[in-house]
């Protein structure tokens, strides 16, 4: 198992499974897990490769029992609700784009769900947030589920305390908590993306040093 300190950052590269029940003092949960999309990009001239463990719902299901003090918030699909429990409220992402689908028999999606539970000690930090959020989609440079940075630090500023993404990808919630001085916690088991994520933290910090 590697593990990298980068600013307020602990990242590790390995399973979830095995390393986050070892991590303390977890305030909040922000992740978009793997939820059986079974999703490979092929519409970029080099494609990404398919998702680690998106071959069914069980890290999805998982993802959404990590005890927390303040909150978690999870992604997933609108057909994943009946196999996890019911949310505090489901958290609508509008984008400036929408997907294909099934252009016969289906309206072409323009939003992302995010569900919400809080845990024992939740406050709203600021002042209590709508259930729809604006974010304009990233091209997917990173990673092929890439959530733009604008958004997360939306997520992260509703919760308190250290932030975990177990399934963190190419870390776009550790830029998020970088650029906000938030505590932050990060698991990928994919090297590459791993790799991905420690460079955009460490970029971030470098940023946030420049114009301190």
């Amino acid at each position: 198992m590697r593990v990298e300190r980068i600013g307020l950052a602990i990242l590790h590269l390995g399973d979830a499974l095995e390393i986050v029940p070892s991590l303390a003092g977890v305030g909040a949960v922000i992740t978009d897990p793997p939820y059986g999309m079974g999703f490979q990009s092929n519409h970029r001239e080099v494609a990404h490769a398919p998702i680690a463990n998106d071959g069914d719902d069980a890290m999805l299901q998982w993802a959404c029992g990590i005890p927390v003090s303040h909150s978690r918030y999870v992604f997933c699909r609108w057909d994943n609700l009946g196999s996890v429990p019911p949310p505090k409220s489901c958290i609508t992402w509008v984008k400036n784009n929408w997907s294909m689908g099934d252009l016969d028999h289906e309206h072409a999606r323009q939003t992302e769900v995010a569900l919400f539970w809080p845990g024992p000690a939740h406050d709203w930090p600021k002042k209590r947030p709508t259930d729809v959020v604006h974010a304009p989609r990233t091209g997917n440079e990173w990673h092929p589920t890439e959530k733009p940075v604008v958004l997360m630090e939306q997520f992260c500023e509703w919760t308190r305390g250290t932030v975990l993404d177990p399934f963190m990808g190419s870390g776009t919630t550790g830029v998020a908590c970088a650029n906000l001085g938030r505590r932050f916690y990060g698991v990928e088991i994919d090297p590459k993306h791993f790799d991905s994520a420690c460079k955009r933290i460490e970029n971030a910090y470098r940023q946030t040093r420049l114009f301190a």
